[in-house]
């Protein structure tokens, strides 16, 4: 995981374009999605923070986006009240 302010743009540009960033989380609400998300895009860069692997985010406790990854949520809160 990787914290936006600690990044630059040149830096997040590049992890992009190797495919070393491939979602975006918010890091206060705890939620994750893809890095096209228009909810994703007005998140403030001190709360955003990257990872490489959907695995990667929920093994850091986060949930998947409601908003651009509708059918992850939607077996995310299946399983999280079914138990």
């Amino acid at each position: 995981m990787w914290y936006h302010q600690q990044l630059t743009k040149r830096a997040v540009a590049t992890k992009i374009r190797r495919q070393q960033i491939v979602l975006a989380g918010n890091r206060t609400l705890k939620i994750y999605g893809t890095l096209t998300c228009c909810s994703g895009k007005r998140m403030q860069p001190a709360s955003r923070v990257f990872f490489h692997s959907e695995a990667e985010a929920l093994e850091m406790g986060y949930r998947p986006c409601g908003h651009c990854m509708v059918e992850k949520y939607r077996e995310w809160i299946y399983s999280t009240h079914r138990k």
